[in-house]
């Protein structure tokens, strides 16, 4: 589990020039795709959609501040996403959205699942969504809430992928996603 202050951390780098400098940050994104292609790419393919820009800002934001999470919080031990896992991530999260869309009775919604698997970065990237979404004083632009939406379902697969990507002290790797 990737602790809040793990992402608060990261954050105020990428705000504060510790990784917002331009060349420090084209480092960052050049270590994830080396080291995550599939994610990267998969990113990549979303984020070159005609999307809202405020959606395809947060994108960019969130995608990089969740791996970096990562990266920092584990280190070594976060392994590379394959395609297949990246695709089995995704295909439990539509099982998941499925079988509660036909079990209404369900308490828990998929946030309420995610949240229980990474309660600090589903927080991190809900207030950074509702922020997007939040009329600016001033601000006369509207927000594409379906691009906001695309991004935030990959940034979902994203967290959930490299939640199983990450072996344990003795090297192995947890085995099951969503159920």
């Amino acid at each position: 589990v990737v602790g809040r202050h793990v992402l608060d951390r990261v954050e105020e780098e990428l705000a504060d020039g510790g990784l917002g400098a331009r060349s420090e940050l084209d480092d960052a994104f050049e270590r994830f795709e080396r080291t995550q292609p599939a994610l990267a790419q998969h990113a990549a393919d979303i984020l070159a959609r005609p999307l809202d820009e405020t959606a395809l800002a947060l994108g960019y934001f969130l995608t990089i501040a969740v791996w970096l999470a990562f990266e920092q919080a584990f280190g070594p031990r976060l392994a590379e996403v394959s395609e297949e896992e990246r695709k089995a991530a995704e295909a439990a999260l539509e099982l998941e959205e499925q079988l509660r869309a036909t079990n209404s009775h369900e308490p828990l919604e998929l946030e309420d699942v995610m949240a229980i698997e990474q309660p600090g970065i589903l927080a991190f990237v809900n207030e950074h969504v509702d922020a997007a979404l939040e009329p600016q004083e001033g601000d006369t632009r509207d927000v594409d809430v379906d691009d906001v939406h695309i991004v935030y379902r990959n940034v979902l697969v994203q967290t959930l992928a490299l939640s199983h990507a990450v072996t344990s002290t003795t090297g192995a790797r947890p085995r099951e996603m969503l159920a």
